[in-house]
């Protein structure tokens, strides 16, 4: 039993520590190999020669004591016999060790590497070599008096194919795992280094090769980001439970349970891409992070837009990048890569992400905004396309409260409930949206302070205004007493601003989503003559609700060209879906109206536009407003699918004067109290020719740095008259 416990202690002893100890024994190794080129090279100088040093300059002696150390030096003969007994009992030894290490999961980067790269022990020496120099300058004195060049400090091909080839058949064999297109080349283990003192070139075989400088990091246990890698890409710790990921648990539960082999590490795939697509800060990277965290990964996270547009160096980072992940353990992800397969070479960098995959990954996820799937892809790799919908109102109002709840707001469960009704913003986008609101609070000196008014003007700030040059951004100061309209008209947009602030219990709390599959938004018809009120109503609206407006610029929507039209409002869409906005096309029936009997071709695409308006309008779940001066002229099929239509009468005289007062501030200068009845009975005008009256009688009165009287009034609605095409009478100015 005493033996046998002795064995086993002693067992126990003989194992690495840490690499560098391993890393130790591989340099003696080495230095045994070495030793026996030394001889050989010795032995293979005779006649004049042979007592001769080589042109490097180097003595023999020298380099013996170099590889030697403390050892007694011995004569030629059996020489190398005795070393080669030497390295067999060395690497037993080191076989034994490395074992023992493994058993005890000690980290020894060698042979990790060796696993990580399916190298070779030949390939692992190979590795050695070419790292020797990097660990101890020694080596660049022996490598020169080898290679017969003082110059020639870094190992050669042929250098590595002479320390460890018997014979010339052997060199020849050992070859192949040294071209470019070897595995130590291909993964960029092993590179090729430019000989400063031959620019002219020379044999292959005379190529330098040193170990890439990241592999090098990582044989000494640095294992911090390559350089080359810091501007693409970033490590993240894989902290995020899946339950903390405010999505909705079906969603989650899918994804999980096609990451499941790799979870619990059974049957997995050899390689696997998930493609999640979705808005913008939907939490596609909290949830990559998380199921990261439940295969115990760290992810690596790679922008695809900072990638160079050059191909090569592209490909090249990405290889690099991916390598990096096999290097730490990471799972890989490639975010914005659709803005990139959307370019003509998408499809090419499709196949050097493949390629990339297919040397160093396993699991990957890439993320971006839109649907996409590749033709072709290989057969031995699984590709899943995964859809990370928008969160829902119950979603929106988990991250509001759990974003109020961080910045002190004592009504975060009522104001988080207002807000997620109100704004469809993504959870990285209320995180954005409340910081926001706290820091605008603290500008006004209202620290910790923050009110509702704060968090919706964060929110407004994070809907994503991108409809460019196709909309223009509606000021909403107005509020209802501002708007001059019959009751009934002001209680039917009150309904509708109703229906959208109770959306979601209609829809979502009472289940009728279930029923009504499409056409859930809302949509309004305004209709009336110029100048009613149709767009001061929509700005109200808009800023009741505490939305954007869009007015729709239909110059730039229809275009002559087939199809054109069809993206501009598919891009239209798009965006407010994404930007929360109210859109608002002004004198619609120029897009919306009637559709045409087939003459021609313009006919049929014109009707084919007309069509897809109508299903854009149904997918749509946000609010379109339509204004036209005459019902009469829209489309049957429109105003049947439209859920308000709102006439906007021309104001009689009782609503004129009102008109005429409103649109006269408290603060302006009136000389004497205006006659409003005597305006409104004797000038019949719609509302936006009131209010362009009143301004411009104000700047006549400024002109003359007086107060505004009738006079003034008077000959601004001569000017009106003249711009409209009414007649003006001298009896028109009887009242002044």
């Amino acid at each position: 039993m005493i033996p046998q416990l002795l064995q086993r202690e002693d067992r126990e002893l003989r194992h690495y520590a840490d690499g560098f100890s391993h890393l130790a024994d591989e340099l003696k190794k080495l230095d045994l190999l070495l030793r026996i080129a030394v001889l050989r090279l010795q032995g293979s100088i005779t006649g004049p020669e042979a007592g001769l040093q080589p042109r490097a300059a180097i003595s023999r002696d020298a380099v013996e004591r170099l590889l030697q150390g403390d050892a007694k030096p011995v004569g030629n003969t059996g020489a190398i016999r005795l070393i080669r007994r030497e390295i067999s009992l060395l690497q037993d030894a080191m076989e034994e060790k490395t074992s023992v290490a493994r058993e005890r999961h000690i980290f020894l980067p060698l042979p990790e590497l060796a696993a990580m790269f399916c190298l070779s022990p030949l390939e692992l020496q190979m590795v050695v070599i070419c790292l020797a120099p990097e660990l101890d300058r020694k080596y660049d004195t022996v490598y020169a008096f080898l290679q017969d060049d003082i110059t020639r400090k870094k190992p050669s091909i042929d250098l590595v194919l002479t320390l460890l080839g018997e014979n010339r058949e052997e060199r020849w064999t050992m070859r192949r795992l040294l071209v470019p297109g070897s595995r130590l080349r291909r993964s960029s283990i092993l590179e090729s280094v430019a000989d400063p003192h031959n620019p002219s070139g020379s044999s292959d075989l005379a190529e330098f090769l040193r170990v890439d400088p990241r592999i090098v990091a990582f044989l000494l246990g640095d294992n911090s980001l390559d350089g080359r890698l810091v501007a693409v890409c970033r490590s993240l710790a894989a902290d995020v439970a899946l339950a903390d990921v405010a999505m909705a648990p079906s969603v989650k539960t899918r994804l999980r349970n096609l990451t499941l082999p790799f979870i619990r590490r059974e049957n997995v795939p050899s390689k696997t891409i998930f493609y999640l697509y979705g808005p913008e800060g939907s939490g596609k990277v909290r949830l990559a992070l998380a199921l990261c965290g439940e295969i115990q990964c760290p992810l690596l996270q790679l922008d695809a837009l900072l990638l160079p547009d050059d191909s090569g160096e592209r490909n090249r980072l990405l290889r690099l990048a991916f390598r990096e992940g096999l290097l730490t353990r990471s799972i890989i992800y490639l975010g914005n890569i659709d803005l990139l397969f959307a370019h003509d070479d998408g499809l090419r960098l499709f196949k050097e992400i493949e390629q990339a995959v297919l040397s160093y990954g396993w699991l990957v996820f890439m993320a971006g905004e839109k649907p996409w799937s590749p033709r072709h892809v290989r057969h031995d790799i699984d590709f899943h396309a995964f859809r990370v919908p928008a969160p829902d109102t119950d979603v929106r109002e988990q991250c509001w409260q759990s974003a109020l709840q961080a910045h002190g707001c004592p009504a975060a469960r009522q104001w988080g409930s207002d807000l997620a009704k109100r704004y469809h913003l993504t959870p990285g986008a209320i995180e954005k949206a409340a910081r926001l609101g706290a820091s605008l609070a603290r500008a006004e000196g209202r620290e910790n302070r923050p009110c509702l008014d704060d968090f919706s003007k964060g929110s407004s700030s994070q809907s994503h205004h991108r409809l460019g040059t196709l909309a223009v951004r509606a000021e909403t100061l107005c509020d209802w007493s501002d708007l001059v309209l019959p009751r009934e008209k002001i209680e039917l947009l009150q309904e509708l601003c109703s229906q959208v602030k109770h959306r979601h219990m209609v829809f979502d709390t009472w289940g009728f989503a279930r029923r009504i599959s499409r056409g859930r938004g809302l949509s309004a018809l305004f209709s009336g003559p110029p100048g009613t009120g149709k767009t001061l109503a929509a700005e109200i609206v808009a800023n009741v609700l505490g939305l954007d407006l869009y007015k729709i610029d239909l110059a730039g929507v229809v275009s002559k060209y087939i199809g054109e039209t069809e993206k501009n409002l598919s891009r239209i869409f798009r965006e407010a879906e994404q930007s929360n906005a109210i859109l608002f096309f002004d004198e619609a029936d120029a897009m919306f109206g009637k559709r045409t009997e087939v003459k021609d071709a313009h006919d049929r695409y014109a009707n084919i536009e007309t069509s897809y308006l109508l299903q854009k309008m149904e997918e749509y779940e946000g609010m379109v407003i339509l204004s036209t001066n005459l019902r009469a002229n829209m489309d049957e099929a429109f105003t049947r699918r439209i859920r308000f239509i709102i006439e906007f009468p021309f104001p009689d005289k009782a609503l004129r004067a009102r008109i005429w007062q409103g649109h006269f501030p408290s603060a302006a200068p009136l000389a004497t109290a205006l006659d409003y009845d005597f305006l409104a009975g004797e000038f019949q005008v719609a509302g936006g020719n009131i209010r362009n009256i009143a301004v411009n009688s104000a700047f006549l009165a400024a002109r003359e740095n007086s107060p505004i009287t009738m006079e003034h009034v008077l000959h601004a609605v001569k000017r009106e008259y003249a711009k409209i095409g009414k007649l003006w009478t001298e009896g028109n100015r009887q009242k002044k």
